[in-house]
């Protein structure tokens, strides 16, 4: 599970910075990257949402400070 967890995690960073990108100077990374493969990057953002998915019902389990360990 902590593989999952630090997948989990790189991913949602990266569709956060991919977000910060698209807000700061209207520049998508992952269509700059992959948008030679509309199919890829369909699932770049597929894994993302489900990697964030992921993060949001398992955090409390994993996090030193919610999860009171």
């Amino acid at each position: 599970m902590k593989a999952l967890h630090i997948v989990s995690f790189t991913l949602v960073i990266i569709g956060a910075l991919n977000w910060g990108l698209l807000g700061l100077f209207n520049f998508n990374l992952v269509t700059a990257l992959l948008g030679s493969v509309p199919s890829l990057e369909q699932i770049v953002y597929i894994l993302v949402g489900l990697s964030a998915l992921y993060l949001v019902f398992t955090h409390k389990n994993d996090c030193k400070i919610c999860g009171g360990k």
